[in-house]
């Protein structure tokens, strides 16, 4: 008589083998999947089309997650949280233009300025979301840490850090004009939008008027320059109006008050 791991042994060989060529769906679910087969009496051509689908909807999803994984987007509040009644100022028809994804295909800039706390970081991560699960590669980076990551790269690693920023579907550097920055870190910028011009879009958030990246990137003397890449194919909106982020406080605060 057959010991229960004998028993239990060709089916665990099967998934072992599927999983060795590939076939990671079906491997994990490989007894419901024979369960469905018998049940529903599949016919053998049947049976391969719903391997092929099992196998392909778990590829695009692992796919999602890895490029969600990658993109660096990190949390964030739903478009469907943001409220448009509260800047004072905003195109909401160039921002929801932009979450169509139409600007990607033509290889056009989206340029959110607007003092910080009315949501041009959500805006940017909501679009950047969208396209990952459009199936575009993303990378989302603060613009102090894209800077310090060329930065601290040797000659070598920086031409490869510059292809990757090149290449990718969609690249969004967030915050910049935060903080200031030295003439060496308006150059590194300055090659980041230029291996991009006119071949892949580029999303960029600032709190400072195009005027006062002089005060940004003080001494640097590609600014002029780096501002005509950036310009030349975008679309800039001005988001004004206070903070969303203070309003907030105050309220929070108030509903303290109000509970002592």
């Amino acid at each position: 008589m057959s010991s229960p791991a004998t028993t239990n042994h060709p089916r665990n060989s099967l998934a072992a083998q599927m999983e060795q060529i590939g076939l990671r769906a079906l491997a994990a679910n490989l007894d419901d999947f024979l369960a469905r087969a018998t049940r529903s009496h599949w016919s053998p051509l049947m049976m391969l089309e719903q391997l092929a689908q099992a196998e392909a909807d778990d590829r695009s999803r692992r796919s999602m997650e890895r490029r969600l994984r990658v993109s660096g987007i990190k949390s964030f509040k739903p478009m469907a949280d943001y409220e448009w009644n509260w800047p004072t100022k905003i195109e909401r028809d160039i921002i929801e233009r932009a979450l169509t994804l139409d600007f990607l295909h033509e290889a056009r800039n989206l340029v959110l300025v607007g003092r910080n706390g009315l949501g041009k970081t959500m805006i940017a991560q909501n679009i950047s979301h969208s396209a990952v699960l459009a199936g575009h590669s993303v990378l989302f980076r603060s613009a102090p840490a894209l800077l310090e990551e060329l930065h601290r790269q040797t000659l070598e690693g920086r031409r490869r850090k510059l292809r990757t920023y090149a290449n990718v579907g969609l690249l969004c550097v967030d915050e910049v004009g935060y903080l200031s920055f030295d003439d060496k870190a308006a150059d590194l910028l300055y090659e980041v939008i230029n291996c991009r011009y006119e071949r892949k879009p580029l999303i960029v958030t600032t709190n400072r008027p195009f005027k006062e990246w002089n005060e940004v990137f003080p001494n640097a003397t590609c600014i002029a320059t780096l501002l005509d890449r950036l310009l030349h194919h975008a679309d800039v909106t001005v988001i004004e109006g206070e903070s969303y982020r203070v309003r907030e406080s105050e309220q929070e605060a108030a509903a303290r008050r109000r509970k002592k």
